[in-house]
C-alpha cells in the first residue's frame, strides 16, 4: 500500500477524485454546505480571531524584538537539560501552553525561520509544544462539555504531563554525531528589529495567519457536515467500529472519535451525550492531544518549504493522544469526578460563550500584552545578570 502511494500518479489520481467529490458534494447539497460555511465564519469571528490574533502578533514581536535570545540565556540550564533544545525555544514552549493551537508551532517555526535554533531543535519542539490552551481545556471541555471543574483540572494536568513527557522522548531525536553535522547552526549574533519594523511587520504577519487559520476552520466545518449528510461519516464509523470492536467501540463511539480526528471543537462536542464517563475523558483526553486534522493542516501550512520534518510533528501529536488517554485513565483513579461543577464557574463559562467580539478581542489582547511584559522583565533581568558575571570576571 506504501509502495502505490509513493507513486505520483496514483496520489495525483485520489487527488482528482476526492476534489471531484468535493465538487459534487457541494452541488448536490448546497444548502448544508451554506450552513456549515457560516457555522464555521461564526467560530472564527466568535473565537479564532479574538483569541488567536493577539497572540500571533506577541509571538513575533517576541522573537523580532531579540526577546528569545534574552530569555535562552535565563532557561538555558533548564531546557538544555530536559529537552536537548536552547533556552531560546522556551518561548515557543511558553506560548504554545497559553496561546493555545498553533501558536507554538508557529513560534518554533519562527525561531528556526531566524536562525535562533537548529533543524532538530525546532523539529523536536514541534513534536511537543504545539498545545491547547487552558481557556479551552478548563471552561470549554471541562465545564461546558462535562459540566465539572474537576475533569477540567484533570483534562488540563494529563495534557500537560504528556506533553512535557513528548518533549523528553523526543531530546533523543537525531542525538547522534550524524543528526548535528546536518543541522544548520543558528546565527552567532541575532540582528533584533527596531520596534516600529517589528511591530508593524507582526501586524501584518499575523493578520495573514489568522485569516490562513480561518480558512481551515470554515473548510472542515463544511467537510464534516458533508460526510454527516451523505452518510459517509456512519458508514466509516461502522467499519472503525468493527475494526476496534475488542477494545468495547460501538458506531457512535466511533463517529466521535472520526469527527475529533478531523476537527477538534467538533469531536469534544459530541462527548457531552450518553456513555462511561471513563470512556469519554480518555477520548477527550486523546483528541485535545491529537489536535485534529484542522489544526495539523494549519501547521503544515507555517511549515511550508522550510524543510523541517513533518513526520516529527505528527508523530509527536499522536504519542501526545495517547499518553493524555492513559494519564487521564490513571488521574481518574485519584481525583473524584462525581462533584459537578459550582455555580460560580458555571456562570462564567456562560459569560465567556456570550462573550461579544470586541470583549473577547480586549481580554486576548490584554493577556497577550502581560505574556510580552513577563518576556520583556524576564530579558531585563537575564541582561543585568549576564553583566554582571562579565563585571565578575573583569
Amino acid at each position: 500500500m506504501s509502495r502505490l502511494l509513493s507513486k505520483q500518479g496514483v496520489r495525483d489520481l485520489l487527488l482528482g477524485l476526492a476534489l471531484l467529490c468535493g465538487t459534487l458534494a457541494l452541488m448536490l447539497c448546497p444548502q448544508e454546505s451554506m450552513k456549515a460555511a457560516k457555522a464555521g465564519l461564526t467560530l472564527c469571528y466568535d473565537v479564532i480571531i479574538p483569541s488567536l490574533f493577539p497572540f500571533f502578533v506577541l509571538s513575533a514581536l517576541v522573537v523580532e524584538l531579540g526577546l528569545a535570545s534574552y530569555l535562552g540565556r535565563a532557561l538555558e540550564g533548564i531546557m538544555r537539560p530536559l529537552f536537548r533544545v536552547g533556552g531560546v525555544c522556551a518561548s515557543a514552549f511558553a506560548l504554545g501552553f497559553v496561546g493555545g493551537y498553533p501558536v507554538g508551532a508557529k513560534t518554533a517555526i519562527n525561531l528556526y525561520e531566524k536562525g535562533l535554533c537548529t533543524k532538530t531543535e525546532a523539529e523536536r519542539l514541534l513534536s511537543f509544544c504545539n498545545n491547547s490552551g487552558p481557556a479551552f481545556i478548563l471552561g470549554v471541555v471541562g465545564a461546558g462539555v462535562f459540566a465539572s471543574s474537576t475533569v477540567g483540572v484533570l483534562l488540563y494536568l494529563a495534557h500537560a504531563a504528556a506533553s512535557v513527557c513528548v518533549g523528553i522522548l523526543f531530546r533523543f531525536y537525531k542525538a547522534g554525531g550524524e543528526g548535528r553535522k546536518s543541522e544548520r547552526r543558528p546565527y552567532p549574533h541575532f540582528q533584533a528589529q527596531r520596534f516600529t519594523v517589528a511591530f508593524t511587520s507582526a501586524i501584518k504577519n499575523s493578520f495573514l495567519s489568522t485569516l490562513n487559520i480561518c480558512a481551515f476552520v470554515v473548510f472542515f466545518t463544511v467537510v464534516i457536515r458533508l460526510l454527516i449528510y451523505s452518510g459517509c461519516l456512519p458508514v466509516l464509523a461502522m467499519l472503525l467500529s468493527r475494526l476496534l470492536a475488542p477494545f468495547g467501540f460501538t458506531a457512535a463511539w466511533g463517529e466521535r472519535l472520526l469527527i475529533g480526528a478531523i476537527e477538534l471543537s467538533s469531536g469534544v462536542s459530541t462527548l457531552a451525550g450518553e456513555g462511561a464517563l471513563a470512556g469519554r475523558l480518555s477520548m477527550a483526553a486523546f483528541m485535545l492531544g491529537w489536535a485534529g486534522l484542522s489544526v495539523h493542516c494549519q501547521v503544515l501550512s507555517f511549515i511550508g518549504g522550510s524543510g523541517l520534518s513533518v513526520r516529527t510533528y505528527l508523530v509527536g501529536k499522536f504519542i501526545h493522544g495517547g499518553l493524555s488517554a492513559l494519564f487521564v485513565g490513571f488521574l481518574a483513579r485519584l481525583l473524584p469526578l462525581e462533584a459537578s461543577v459550582s455555580t460560580l464557574l458555571a456562570d462564567q463559562v456562560d459569560s465567556i460563550a456570550g462573550l461579544e467580539f470586541h470583549t473577547a478581542l480586549a481580554i486576548s489582547t490584554v493577556a497577550a500584552w502581560l505574556m510580552f511584559l513577563f518576556f520583556l522583565f524576564t530579558a531585563v533581568w537575564a541582561i543585568k545578570s549576564s553583566g554582571k558575571r562579565h563585571h565578575t570576571v573583569i
